[in-house]
């Protein structure tokens, strides 16, 4: 069973940044996938950004340009800055993880690390 611990995350005024870091308990397939969906209250869960093994990253469209996404497979841990933050930006963001061909449809997920973005 994977586990993911979350860190980072927290309150920050309009146009500031945050990191937040996720370390994966271990990693059960040679191509795997690791990132961060975020949800809103109101909204329907959305992709933030995701890193495979191999280094490919995907960005959801609010996010390109202001978020960078990057990895250390030797300590299974993903790191997600988040710059120029928006009021909009304001979620509760999961770290997630799974082999590489469920992108998509991760299965692991982590406890969830708030974010709020102030005006």
């Amino acid at each position: 069973q994977v586990q993911l611990v979350e860190s980072g995350g927290g309150f920050v005024q309009a146009g500031g940044s945050l990191r937040l870091s996720c370390a994966a308990s271990v990693i059960m397939y040679s191509s795997y996938v690791m990132g961060w969906y975020r949800q809103a209250p109101g909204k329907q869960r959305e992709l933030v950004a995701v890193i495979t093994s191999g280094g490919i990253t995907n960005y959801g469209d609010s996010v390109k340009g202001r978020f960078t996404i990057s990895g250390d497979n030797a300590k299974n841990t993903v790191y997600l800055q988040m710059n120029s933050l928006k009021p909009e930006d304001t979620a509760v963001y999961y770290c997630v993880a799974d082999r590489d061909s469920r992108i998509y449809s991760p299965r692991y997920w982590g406890q969830g690390s708030q974010v709020t973005v102030s005006s």
